[in-house]
Order: C-alpha cells, then structure tokens, then sequence
C-alpha cells in the first residue's frame, strides 16, 4: 500500500467507529462532526473505501446505524496507520490549538505567515481563525494583539494564559493519556508523530521533571489530601509540570496578596506550601510564594472520591445547607421524597463544595459522558439546570457541572429503592416461537420489565402509546427514536442499549408514592449485623451521654463563648489542648459563615489533634450576636452548636457527625427544637433518629 492520505473530518469518522466498536446512528456522527447529515452519507462512502484497503466493511443496519468489522487485526492495523498519519490537514479545532500554542510560547509578535506556514493555509485563512479565537480566548482573561507590521501576540496574565492551556490539553486529550504519553516519551516509546497536536502538548513540560513532580504529589498529596479523585490528582501533576516549565522561562503568576491571606488558615493552603516546599528540594528550584496560592486554589477546586462521610468536614455545612436546598427542590418538582437519603445528602456535599469554588474561580472541568448523561436523563438534566440556577442566582453552571450532578439524582433514584414495574412490545417477523425467547430473554435480562406482549408491525402506531418500550426484530416505519431494533436472540450490546432506556422510563414514571422496597433474601448474618449494630450504638451512647446545653448567664462575645466551651470541655478530658481548638474555631470561621440562614444557631466545628473525643454540645446565650451566616449574610444567632471531632478518627464515628450534621438542616420543626428546646427533648429526639440510623446500617 502506497502513501495513505485522510483528510481530517474522514480521520475523526473513523476514530467515531473505532472507538465505538458498535453502531453509531448517522445523525449522532453528524451531530459529532457538527455537519449534515447528508454530509455524513458522503463522507462515510469515501471512508468505506478507505477500510476496504484494510479487509474491512462498513455493515449499515436500517433502524441502528453504522458499523465497522473485520477481523482485529487488520482493526488493530487501521487505528496504527491513522496514528502515525502526517497531519497536514488540520481541523478548524487543531489548527486554534496549534496557533494558540505557537502564541502561548512566542516571546515576540508572530506573523501571520509562520501560522500559514506551519499549517499550510492561506494568511486569509489564518486572519479568519484569529477573528473566531477572539471570543474563546475573552472567556480566559485573554486577547490577541496585533500589531501592524510585527505579528500578533497574546495578552494576559500568566494565571489566564495556564488556565487556558490547560482547557486545551483536556480537549485534545485526557489527563491521564498526557502523563501516560509523557512516560512513553521519556522512555522513548512513544508512537506519536513529530507535528501530531499530542506531541506538540507534551513538548510542554518536561518528562524527567513530571515524572519527579508525579512522585512528590503522590508522597504529599496522597497522605494529607486521601480522597482527592484521581483525575484531580493527575490534572494536578499535569498542571505543575506547565507551572514549573513556565517558572524556568521567566513567566510567574502573580497572586492576589489579600487574598493570599484569606485563604492561608486552610488545610488546603498548609497542603499546597508542603508540597511546593518538596518540589523545590527535588527541583533544586526557587517557587514563588504567589505559586502556593495558586496551588491552593486548585486544592480547594479539585474533586473529591464520594466515599467518606464529608459532614463534618470543615466548611461543608454552608455547602450541606444548599445540598438540602437542591434536594427539597428535586423532590418537590418529581414527587419523590429524597430529603432523607443520607448519602445522597453526603455525595452532593463532596461534589458541590469544589464544584462552586470552580465555578467561582473559572476553573472549568471536562465532563467526558456530558452527551451520554443528556441523552439518558433529558428531563432530569433540564431540571437540576432550572434548580440550580435558581439556588445559585451569582453562580453559572456550566453543563459539565450539570452532568456530575445529574449523576447523583439518577443513582439516587436508581437505586432499586424505587419499584417500576415497565411494559413491553415485541415485534417479531419469525414467528411466535421466536417472540416467546426473544420476550423470555428480555424479562430475564431486564428485571424492570414485569409484562411482555408480541403484536405485528401493523398494529404498532395503535396501540404503542400502551407501552413503556418497544423492541423489534425489523425496521419499522415509526420514528428510529420510538423503539429498539435487535436480533432475535438479543446480544449483549443490544441489552445494554435497552437497560439504558428502562433507566430513561423508570426516572419518568416514578410517582409521589414512595413505593414499598422489594423484599429480598433474609440473611442469615445475624451475628455480622449484631456486631455492626454495637459498634454504632457504642458511638452513639458515648455522644448522647456527652450531650449537654450550658446556659451562660451574663452577656459574652463569640470568642468568650468558645473559651468557655472550649474550658469546660478540657476539664471534661474531651480536647487536650483547648487554646488551639479556639483558635481553630475563630479561623475556620474567617473562611465562611457559620450560621445556619433561617434560623438562631451557629454550627462551629473542627477536627484536630487536640481533640481526645468526638462531641455534640450546645450554648444557650443569654443575649443574642451577629455573626456571617452560611448564605453570606449577617443574621443573629441565640444558640452555638459545637461539635468536635479528633483528627484520626475511625469511619464509623464519622459516619454518624457527618448524619448529626444533616439532621440540624432537616425543616423548621427540628430547627425549633434545636433553637429553644430542653436539654431532654433534645436528647430524646437525637436517640430516635441515631436509632433509626444504626437500623439502617444493619
């Protein structure tokens, strides 16, 4: 085989079905490649040659779409040639990639006629790719300059300019391919070509230094910061390998020094100047102070693994308290009652804290199942977009945010907690026999569906309003959207394609019943769930007797109202050290707010090495202070919660702070008795709920 040429939007086609492996719809590859459909049609007969080069075929199925097989090796041999291929015909995407790269690490103008050059355009065609980047490039803090005679530069501050390559790199390739790819380079493995874009977005960083960069992170960040998800962890390495190559050339960001300040109490702030601090001892390298901050930011922005209990962690109450907001809003506007699914409380804390701060602070993130997720959950994406833009009124969620929320709602409501029974059509031109297996197979394989019925194609447009799916063996003339298209026998991929519509109809058709749960097995576990139960009842015992309200009888500021918590609690041996758990009370709330809105309670809460034991207390005032509360605003507060935990802490402790936590934002009734209730009530109320939890777990 001769020299193979491809042009680009054939290349991206045949990436579509290689990495699909099934059949893709025609108007998805359009909508893919942002072109017609009648587009696709001709470039799919071009690419159909392209693969016979290869013993391979195109198989077009009415109803399903396209398909490439072959045998894999020859698969094997396409997805080779496609990778090692020249790219000397870019897409309008690669070719603002590679100009705003050559921009980002020019030190003087560049002329129109290096970008034509290097991407075998017209300067026409460069002039039209800079008037179209403008406004993509506005969004980072950024501008093209051009200067008449000399070129164009880019300008900016270097904080833009990092934020910006980094959105580059996630377009054009994952993360963790980067680091991959950054190692395969190092130990010169790599199969890239020397112009493609992957190549040309590793040559910016170093692959000796990322791969020492890669271990201090793993060494610091891994021990202080354990649940930070591993895609934040390697966006982290990614993101200080560019900082690093940036600092030897002379670029430096340039940090907000008031804001600096602000945030210096944090965890993540402690975190990010340990980590900078090694970097330098491997580096033999000076970091600036600015570089922490910046640091920091990405700590507090990054996303968390969903698999601790995050109550209870510091500042998460503020955040907990619009959690409870988005989950009354859900429930009210589905008719389906979440606002006490603990975990679901729980994983909406994890992931809107750094999402917000994200937001805030432009750091944008890649959703890589965004088009899945709307597909799959239209309405319920459309919703949490209308919930959150109301909750959120300073805040825009970008769809990508959207999609990680929806995700949450949808296991939540997913779960099995909820029963749908679903009805299915079979349409099948083999006879009854085959109709019976093929509705055998679907009941076996999809639990949901309880009722299988088999009519003829004709009767199909009268009677399909009375089902919740329809699968058939032959194309119909309904719309391809209205039914599935499978084998007789029904293939793996055909079942997941299936479970993926039953998960769209169970979201529609739960109602304002919360349905009874299914009865399962009875296990016979029972000394397991004994042992589970007394090691929660154990926790819980020791908080409720620890429990107390003091009332202060003589008017007293914040920080007298903490000393005397704070003393009383170190003559009760429940913290060792109680100056410096004042002191981290006070800092934690310099952070955010600590009023609950709405109410006359202040949550203060910290977890130290000072702290022998976890507590729950409360301290009645006898007249009221102002403090910020967790909207924002100012409010007075007539009540202090307190709750303390050590630092090392077992996970079943935590487990019940963190539910401790969400019940002080359950509604109005609870707020009153935690607002001016007796020590008792209060006490009375704690058992009942602790008790419901503890069953819940056995």
């Amino acid at each position: 085989m001769g020299k193979l040429y491809i042009a680009s939007r054939e290349r991206k086609l045949l990436s579509i079905l290689l990495d699909a492996r099934g059949e893709v719809k025609v108007k998805e590859l359009a909508k893919l490649l942002n072109i017609s459909e009648r587009t696709a049609h001709r470039d799919l007969n071009q690419v159909e040659t392209t693969v016979a080069k290869f013993n391979l075929q195109l198989n077009r199925k009415q109803g399903m779409g396209i398909k490439l097989s072959g045998q894999e090796e020859n698969i094997l041999r396409l997805q080779a040639t496609i990778a090692s291929l020249e790219q000397t015909d870019y897409t309008i995407e690669e070719r603002h990639a590679i100009i705003f790269l050559i921009l980002f690490e020019a030190d003087e103008p560049v002329k129109l006629f290096t970008f034509a050059s290097e991407l075998n355009v017209t300067n026409a065609t460069i002039s039209n790719d800079l008037d179209q980047m403008e406004e993509h490039l506005n969004k980072y803090g950024l501008r093209l300059y051009r200067k008449r005679g000399l070129g164009v530069e880019l300008e900016g501050t270097e904080a833009a300019k990092r934020k910006a390559i980094s959105s580059f790199i996630a377009d054009f390739i994952d993360p963790y391919e980067y680091l991959t790819m950054a190692k395969e380079t190092l130990n010169k493995h790599s199969s890239f070509p020397q112009n493609s874009i992957s190549n040309r977005l590793l040559g910016l960083v170093n692959p000796e230094k990322l791969e020492r960069i890669e271990e201090e992170v793993q060494q610091v960040v891994g021990k202080l910061l354990p649940h930070l998800a591993d895609s934040a962890y390697i966006a982290l390495v990614v993101h200080l390998a560019l900082a690093v190559q940036r600092l030897e050339k002379g670029d430096h960001i340039k940090f907000d020094p008031t804001y600096l300040e602000e945030i210096r109490p944090t965890k993540e702030f402690g975190i990010a100047r340990q980590l900078i601090f090694g970097l330098e001892q491997r580096l033999n390298l000076h970091i600036p102070n600015d570089e922490i901050g910046y640091i920091t930011m990405h700590l507090m922005g990054a996303k968390l693994r969903v698999e601790q209990n995050y109550m209870i962690e510091d500042s998460s109450m503020d955040t907990a308290y619009i959690a409870k907001e988005l989950i009354s809003y859900i429930s009210h506007r589905l008719y389906v009652d979440l606002t006490e699914n603990f975990s679901l409380l729980n994983d909406l804390v994890t992931h809107l804290k750094p999402a917000v701060y994200r937001i805030k602070q432009g750091m944008n993130i890649k959703n890589p199942m965004l088009e899945d997720i709307v597909t799959d959950y239209e309405d319920l994406f459309e919703l949490i977009k209308e919930a959150v833009t109301e909750l959120f009124p300073e805040v825009h969620f970008p769809d990508d945010e959207i999609g990680y929320l929806v995700l949450h709602f949808a296991s939540a409501l997913l779960s099995g907690e909820w029963k749908v029974d679903l009805r299915a059509l079979v349409i099948c031109s083999s006879g009854i026999g085959t109709a019976k297996i093929l509705a055998s197979r679907l009941m076996q394989k999809i639990p949901e569906i309880k009722q299988v019925d088999n009519r003829s194609m004709f009767e199909v447009a009268d009677v399909k309003a009375d089902y919740d799916l329809i699968v058939s063996t032959i194309p119909l003339k309904e719309d391809e959207n209205d039914y599935i298209l499978v084998s007789p026998m029904l293939q793996q991929d055909e079942v997941e394609r299936i479970k993926r519509w039953v998960r769209k109809q169970k979201l529609q058709k739960i109602n304002k019943k919360k349905p009874q749960q299914e009865e399962g097995e009875q296990s016979n576990a029972y000394t397991e769930k004994l042992t589970i139960m007394q090691k929660y009842s154990g926790i819980t015992i020791r908080i409720l007797d620890a429990f107390r309200i003091t009332y202060l009888s003589a008017k007293a500021s914040l920080i007298h109202v903490l000393e005397k918590a704070c003393k009383q609690l170190a003559d009760e041996k429940v913290i060792t050290d109680e100056k410096k758990i004042v002191q981290k009370l006070m800092e934690r709330e310099q952070i955010s707010g600590l009023g609950i809105p709405d109410t006359s309670l202040a949550l203060y809460h910290t977890r130290d090495d000072g702290i022998d034991k976890s507590s729950f207390t409360i301290y009645d005032l006898k007249e009221p202070i102002v403090v910020m509360g967790m909207d924002g605003k100012q409010q007075a507060i007539s009540r202090v919660l307190l709750m303390l935990a050590p630092k090392e802490i077992e996970q079943e402790s935590l487990e019940v702070l963190s539910f401790l936590s969400s019940l002080l934002i359950q509604g109005d009734s609870i707020t009153r008795l935690f607002e001016s209730g007796k020590e008792t009530e209060i006490r009375e109320y704690l058992s009942e709920q602790f008790f419901n939890f503890i069953q819940q777990k056995a």
